[in-house]
């Protein structure tokens, strides 16, 4: 069976894999994708990508990277 939901299996992000299973996006309350590379959690219904940050996802709309908006325009950093 094929998942877009892709877990670590090695848990290298520090975040318990069951607790990506149960987190939802806050904004559309569907389900969320890993993304392994920028250590995010990204709704694609939303366009926004949640941090995780010491192993703790940032479930914050205001904190979520907007995915329309170039890196370049990004407002303040962390």
């Amino acid at each position: 069976m094929t998942d877009e939901k892709e877990l670590p299996r090695d848990n290298t992000s520090g975040v318990d894999p069951r607790l990506l299973e149960v987190l939802i996006c806050p904004v559309t309350r569907q389900g969320l994708t890993y993304d392994r590379t920028a250590n995010e959690l990204v709704s694609a219904k939303a366009r926004l990508a949640f941090p995780i940050r010491n192993g703790i996802p940032i479930m914050l709309a205001e904190e979520a990277r907007d995915l329309d908006m170039p890196a370049s325009e990004k407002g303040p950093s962390e």
